[in-house]
């Protein structure tokens, strides 16, 4: 096992040589025998060991362990404690997931605080194969299905491609001690029964198991790459990025006949799951939408809109009067002048300042505004007829801007002036409103 462990990170993780390494220890044989190697070869390593307190005299039992080894070795070794059911409590998680977030927040801290490069974890290829099956089971995608990744970002995994029985046979044959997890002999957690019951099945059904499943995971993870290669490709060709926002144009979607696949690929990293609304979007009457917690999907036209969800902005901004300049929450520049320009734009408006009242406001349109758009004789409109028949998506609405003297109106900003306000050939004092 040493000399294929130096071959596979001579091979695939030459970057570790030379380079401070921070190897998660629990005591356990896979990260004993994980130190025993990469001490053996000659690493930089610290180790860290989490207490995490749910086994009480046998939780701290390994923890003297991992520092009597590390004081004997002469190994920096950082140790810390949680309180990790109170924090599978307070955040309604389970208790692995809570572990999980404690022990990796807190490898992140170290490898920053003390300028480590690499965290080590001991995964193997057993590992692997339970993550495999606990996906296969839920119900994946083909990223599901590839095993546990040998990188990402500063997370390593030397061992990925050794079996359990490779490292009891390394650990018996080195005589190198550990400390047995009394949790791991149960089946109350899924990976303890597949480690417990399927894997030793799958095994006996093909004794050379090991091969064939690290060929069936080569094979998927080559499938993977050219997935999210075409991925990227499309991607450039039918989406377009705009400020926060993803443009698909649906019309060049639809022409692709696996547009699904395309959509789940873009789709689910961010946390959308419900497939059948969102492939369904693509048919839909425009404003029908599909959200996630952090993201929303609208059907706008001949499009589908990505874009983060945020906390509509409900505040009321004043401007003084005789303010020249404002840039929250929008960028305006206010100048007195002598006469009216020729036409009023989206970004410029003249306005009669005798007839507004200040400070004036800014704030976002709610339900029932309406006002008196430029050019339209005083006749009032509700400002969401005029969103509709502008043909605002459901963002722009949330996006724009109106300028109020007390309840009424003035401007749209950027879009229409009302014309109760505007200046005249014969207004005397003219105020020029314009977007920065």
């Amino acid at each position: 096992m040493l000399s294929g462990l130096t071959k596979h990170i001579d091979k695939n993780l030459n970057f570790l040589h030379g380079k401070k390494l921070l190897l998660a220890v629990s005591g356990g044989i896979d990260s004993m025998v994980l130190v025993h190697l990469l001490k053996i070869l000659g690493h930089d390593i610290y180790l860290a060991h989490c207490n995490f307190g749910l086994r009480g005299k046998e939780s701290d039992g390994d923890e003297n362990f991992v520092r009597q080894y590390a004081s004997d070795n002469e190994i920096h070794v950082f140790v810390t404690h949680f309180d990790t059911n109170a924090l599978a409590t307070d955040t309604k998680v389970s208790i692995q997931i809570a572990a999980r977030q404690l022990r990796y927040a807190w490898f992140e801290e170290l490898l920053t605080a003390h300028k480590l490069d690499y965290l080590i974890t001991a995964h193997h290829l057993d590992d692997s194969a339970e993550t495999f099956l606990i996906n296969f089971t839920r119900g994946t995608g083909l990223e599901g299905l590839t095993g546990i990744p040998k990188q990402n970002g500063k997370i390593v995994r030397p061992l990925l491609p050794f079996s359990r029985s490779e490292i009891e046979a390394y650990a018996e044959e080195n005589n190198i001690e550990w400390r047995e997890d009394s949790s791991n002999a149960s089946d109350k957690y899924l990976r303890n029964k597949l480690r417990h019951h399927v894997l030793p099945l799958l095994k006996e059904l093909n004794p050379s198991f090991s091969g064939s499943f690290t060929n069936t995971l080569q094979h998927l993870q080559q499938a993977q790459t050219l997935v999210a290669d075409a991925t990227v490709l499309v991607y450039q060709q039918v989406v377009t990025e705009f400020d926060n926002r993803k443009i698909i144009n649906l019309n060049q979607l639809l022409r692709l006949p696996n547009y699904e696949a395309y959509l789940y690929q873009w789709l689910s990293p961010l946390g959308f799951t419900a497939w059948d609304d969102i492939y369904g979007l693509v048919h839909a009457q425009s404003g029908k939408r599909v959200l996630t917690d952090a993201y929303r999907l609208l059907k706008d036209r001949e499009t589908l809109m990505l874009e983060p969800i945020t906390d509509s902005d409900t505040s009321i901004y004043e401007i003084p009067e005789n303010t020249e300049k404002t840039t929250i929450p929008i960028g305006l520049c206010l100048q007195n002048v002598a006469k009216k320009g020729d036409i009023d734009t989206k970004n410029v408006i003249f306005v009669n300042k005798a007839v507004i009242k200040f400070p004036l406001f800014v704030r976002r349109w709610r339900d029932g505004d309406y006002f008196c758009p430029k050019g339209m004789q005083g006749n009032k409109k509700k400002v969401s007829k005029f969103f509709k028949d502008e043909k605002f998506s459901l963002a722009d609405k949330e996006q724009t801007w109106l300028l109020c003297s007390g309840e009424d109106i003035v401007w749209i900003i950027g879009h229409r002036a009302d014309e109760r306000f505007a200046a005249t050939p014969q207004t005397t004092q003219i105020l020029k409103i314009e977007v920065l």
